[in-house]
């Protein structure tokens, strides 16, 4: 039980890599706050693990919005009493494309859910961490901010964003023992998959995009979650700015 006594966040968790990590960390004993867009999807995330034994609730929010945040907050410290990792994990994409066929909106949208979300959370936690004597914050970029792939240009851009953000945050939060890490997924089996690929998903689309892979497949959101858990655990309590590569072998 790596996480016993722990409160987490975990934003877009209803589905995806996020229910992948909610799902882990209630495994390891952690009290689980599951937060998504989709309020139906979180609360099914959240049902299932009270069904396997863990404790959860579900928070339907907008991470885009200052004032979802305060309800996130407001819910785990009544239901739980306090929190001590926020996963920063919901995210969005523009659909592969030629650059010059991105229309603002879609720009504005990746922008906000990706980068602007993290914003909000520091806004919401770190003073409230300050004044807990610490807390931790696993942000959820991608390789595309380390090795960007055509037709994803202001995706990329958002997640090479907080991927810095991340990494001046630790070295701004460090003396309050509040301490920031990032993963970044290669591309992964998640509702988003053909968006990120531009082209339908069938075996021979797919075989594309594997071939840049060294070790051959996708990332699954257990793959994802086996690195949160110990970002979020105590075994890495002296770990704070890394960016870790989840992506078999991708980045090299």
């Amino acid at each position: 039980m790596r996480l016993q006594g722990k409160t987490t966040i975990v934003t877009g968790a209803g589905s995806g890599f996020g229910e992948g990590i909610a799902k882990t960390f209630a495994r390891e004993g952690a009290n689980v706050v599951v937060n998504d867009l989709n309020g139906p999807g979180a609360e099914r995330v959240a049902s299932e693990i009270a069904l396997a034994g863990g404790r959860a609730i579900a928070v339907q929010g907008d991470v885009t919005k200052r004032e979802d945040w305060q309800t996130l907050f407001d819910a785990a410290i009544e239901d739980f009493g306090s929190v001590q990792v926020v996963v920063n994990n919901a995210g969005t994409t523009h659909r592969n494309k030629p650059v010059l066929e991105v229309t603002e909106a879609e720009f504005d949208r990746v922008y906000a859910v990706n980068v602007k979300s993290i914003y909000w959370s520091v806004e919401q936690f770190v003073a409230y961490f300050r004044q807990q004597g610490g807390g931790a914050f696993i942000n959820i970029a991608s390789t595309a901010g380390v090795r960007p792939r055509p037709g994803l240009v202001w995706y990329n851009g958002s997640k090479a964003a907080v991927i810095i953000a991340s990494k001046a945050l630790a070295v701004e939060l460090g003396p309050d023992r509040i301490r920031v890490n990032c993963i970044n997924p290669v591309m992964g089996e998640t509702g988003l998959l053909s968006e990120f690929m531009g082209m339908e998903d069938t075996p021979a689309n797919r075989q594309k995009f594997l071939a840049t892979i060294p070790l051959g497949r996708l990332s699954t959101p257990q793959d994802i979650a086996n690195a949160a858990l110990y970002l979020a655990s105590d075994d890495a309590e002296f770990i704070t700015g890394v960016s870790l590569e989840v992506d078999g072998g991708r980045c090299v």
